[in-house]
This record gives structure tokens, C-alpha cells and sequence, in this order.
């Protein structure tokens, strides 16, 4: 395999997780006889430009399919970050009500439509279709594409040219991320900013994060790969902010490599040191991914087994993708967890992938209480804790297997 980025040949491995379906794939029914398309599922190193990415089997649009059933707005935890990022984004780049805003991946427009609310002019980039008619619904200007090169220049030709640009969280999910780049420039005005966020490279290792690895995540990234990949598209950064979302985010800014409209922060070099320093351009850092990997593996199956022989009942909360990587690797199945809740309706009475397990809504735990709730989208604990404690009937324990067995 070659890098998708600088297409230099790679061969270093972070972690093999064998072979499941695409984890937004949810299944309209468990039929036995109905069939899934499980693939490959390997993550490997660039030793040339340090991108860390998934080995090709699966193409786009199998991974982000008309039903695809990720809705960003049905999280408290997400929606408040949305709100806060907009405010500070506003304030501090000086946006008003001429300035146009563009979102690559706005998903059901969550996001933007804080913007929108501001009365900006905005336009939304999602190429899913379920996704996209929520975002519509808001009354946003959508375009149902995935953008590359081409689409950017077609979209700028029309006049989509943004003062700020938004791909929070999308930059994983492209499998030609050198067109994407590209096309992130090419819809940026000349001193316009984009903004970019994405699971920090640094922190899904460190804390062995392997729930973050599925198909639909091309690629992960580190300050350092982000850079190469920013400035062979034109565009250097100039601000990076840490934070908590998802385990451990970046918050990238980026302007065109032609702009000096803002200079280099003192984050970027800190940030810049610190990866160098923990072994973020030497393969030692790789190693012993795959080992810790199995021990959290190992240590989920052994508390589930133990709970099924000792007459304890678990069920699921939260149908994330995260979850679904977690429950294949380990080879969870209706034996062991009986049902998963969550409270978006486009998931309700399908099936995760894989594991085949029912997902409900959360009066099924009012009915049928279970003894523990492993909440698989762990990086919003809190929130879901709260829910658990507001329900009526319920007085069982909270389980969280990443980044270790934790049961409260």
C-alpha cells in the first residue's frame, strides 16, 4: 500500500483488527440468512509523512450510504459545543452579518445553523442524504456533494467562496484527503480562516483508543502529519487548540500559505515540540498498540462472561460507531449484551452491525431494567450517566470499557 497523502509505500502497522462491517451499517433486520459485507479492517503508518491511515478496501460510498444514521444533534454534550464554538469563532475573526460561513460535513446542520440564527450566509457541504434533508429542514442552503478539487472549483465558480471554512471532524472520513485539502483551500477566501477538527493522533495512542479506528476513519492525524498535508494543499496554520472532545481533539486553524493575516501562535510550536518529543516521527511510538489494544478487549470480556454466569443482565447505551468497533473486536453478541439503547429514531428497532444486537429506546430500560449499562460512546459519560439517573426504576451500575474497565 502506498500513502494516501504523500504516496510514499507503507508498511508499518499500528493495529490489525480483522475483519467487520462498516460501523455506521445498521441492519434493518437480524434475519440469519440476511447477509453483511465484512472487510479488513488494518491500521498502518507513514514513515515518510507519519499520517496514520486505514489500509483501502472500501470505497466512499459504501461507508456513507443514503441511510446513513449519524445525527449530530442528538447530543447535549455535542450541541453545547457547536453553541460555544460559535460564539468565540465570531467574536474573535470579527464575523458578521456580510460574512459567509461554509461547513464541509455538516451533517444535520447543527452546527451551522448557529450561525445561521446569527444571520450569516451559509452554505452546507454533505453528501448523505438522510443527514442532509435534516439540514435542509433548518431552512440551510445544502449542497448534497462530496467535495473534492473539482466540486470546490465548481462551488466557487458559483460564488461559495467563505470567510470561514468549518470541517470539524470530517477530516478522517476522506479517503482522498489530498483533493479535499485542496478543495478546503479553494473555497477560502484570501483571508478567510478554516477550521478544522479531528481526533488527536497523539491521544488515541497514548490512551489506546482503538474504539476510534473503523472504516469510516481514513485517516488519523497528529499536529505533524496535519502540517504536511495542510501545506501541500496551500495552506499553513497558524493556531492549534487541545480539546477533551472525543477523548483528545485538535482544533486546527488554517489560512492560505499567500496570508499573513495571522502570525504562528506560541501553541503551534509548543504542540509542534511536544509531538517530537514523544516519539510521534519514530516508529517505537507504534509499538505495543495492538498488545494494550487486546488487553481492554480481554478485560470487557471477562467482566461481560462473569456478569452471564453470575445471573447479571448488561445492556448497551449509545449505537455509536465506537461501540460497534469495541463489541466486533471482542466478539460481543445478544449472549452477553441483550439490547442497546439510543435515542435517535433513524437507529431505533435496526440492528448494530456485526453483533446483530437490538437497538431501542431508553423506556426499554424502564421496562426490562438491566443490572449494569455499558455506555459504549464513552467520551460523553457524564451525559448519559444523567440520563441513566433520571429514569424511573433503574438503580444499576454504569460501565465504561475504554480507556480501562471502569464499573460505578
Amino acid at each position: 500500500m502506498r500513502c494516501r497523502h504523500c504516496g510514499k509505500p507503507v508498511d508499518l502497522i499500528l493495529m490489525d483488527l480483522g475483519s467487520s462491517p462498516p460501523s455506521n451499517s445498521y441492519l434493518a433486520n437480524d434475519d440469519p440468512q440476511s447477509s453483511e459485507t465484512f472487510l479488513p479492517l488494518r491500521v498502518l503508518v507513514c514513515e515518510s509523512c507519519w499520517l496514520v491511515q486505514t489500509e483501502d478496501f472500501a470505497d466512499a460510498s459504501l461507508l456513507f450510504g443514503t441511510d446513513y444514521a449519524y445525527f449530530s444533534g442528538y447530543s447535549s454534550t455535542w450541541t453545547d459545543h457547536c453553541r460555544t464554538f460559535t460564539d468565540e469563532v465570531t467574536e474573535r475573526f470579527g464575523l458578521d452579518r456580510s460574512s459567509r460561513v461554509v461547513e464541509v460535513a455538516c451533517n444535520d446542520g447543527t452546527l451551522l445553523n448557529y450561525f445561521q440564527m446569527l444571520g450569516m450566509r451559509c452554505t452546507g457541504i454533505e453528501p448523505t442524504a438522510s443527514t442532509a434533508a435534516a439540514a435542509l429542514d433548518l431552512g440551510l442552503d445544502i449542497r448534497e456533494v462530496f467535495l473534492d478539487n473539482e466540486v470546490a472549483g465548481s462551488l466557487a465558480a458559483d460564488g461559495v467562496i467563505a470567510d470561514l471554512l468549518v470541517a470539524n471532524n470530517v477530516l478522517a472520513h476522506v479517503p482522498d484527503i489530498v483533493s479535499f485539502t485542496a478543495g478546503c483551500r479553494r473555497l477560502l477566501a484570501s483571508s478567510g480562516v478554516a477550521s478544522f477538527e479531528f481526533h488527536h493522533l497523539v491521544e488515541l495512542v497514548s490512551k489506546t483508543l482503538f474504539d476510534t479506528i473503523y472504516h469510516e476513519h481514513f485517516s488519523y492525524l497528529s499536529l505533524t502529519s496535519a502540517e504536511a498535508v495542510f501545506k501541500a494543499a496551500g495552506l499553513k496554520v497558524f493556531d492549534v487548540e487541545q480539546l477533551a472532545t472525543h477523548g483528545g481533539s485538535l482544533r486546527v486553524y488554517a489560512q492560505r500559505v499567500e496570508s499573513d493575516r495571522f502570525a504562528i501562535s506560541d501553541s503551534v510550536h509548543r504542540l509542534r515540540d511536544h509531538e517530537e518529543s514523544v516519539g510521534v516521527t519514530s516508529p517505537s511510538f507504534y509499538t505495543g498498540f495492538q498488545e494494550r489494544s487486546d488487553r481492554i478487549k480481554d478485560d470487557l470480556m471477562g467482566f461481560l462472561l462473569h456478569a452471564k454466569n453470575s445471573g447479571q443482565s448488561v445492556a448497551g447505551y449509545g449505537a455509536a460507531a465506537k461501540g460497534n468497533t469495541l463489541l466486533n473486536y471482542a466478539g460481543v453478541h445478544t449472549g452477553l449484551m441483550a439490547y442497546v439503547v439510543d435515542n435517535n429514531p433513524a437507529k431505533q428497532g435496526k440492528f448494530l452491525p456485526g453483533s446483530r444486537i437490538p437497538i431501542v429506546d431508553e423506556q426499554r430500560i424502564v421496562d426490562d431494567p438491566p443490572d449494569f449499562v455499558l455506555i459504549l460512546p464513552w467520551n460523553i459519560r457524564e451525559e448519559i450517566a444523567r440520563r441513566l439517573e433520571s429514569l424511573d426504576g433503574w438503580s444499576g451500575a454504569v460501565v465504561t470499557a475504554l480507556p480501562e474497565l471502569q464499573v460505578d
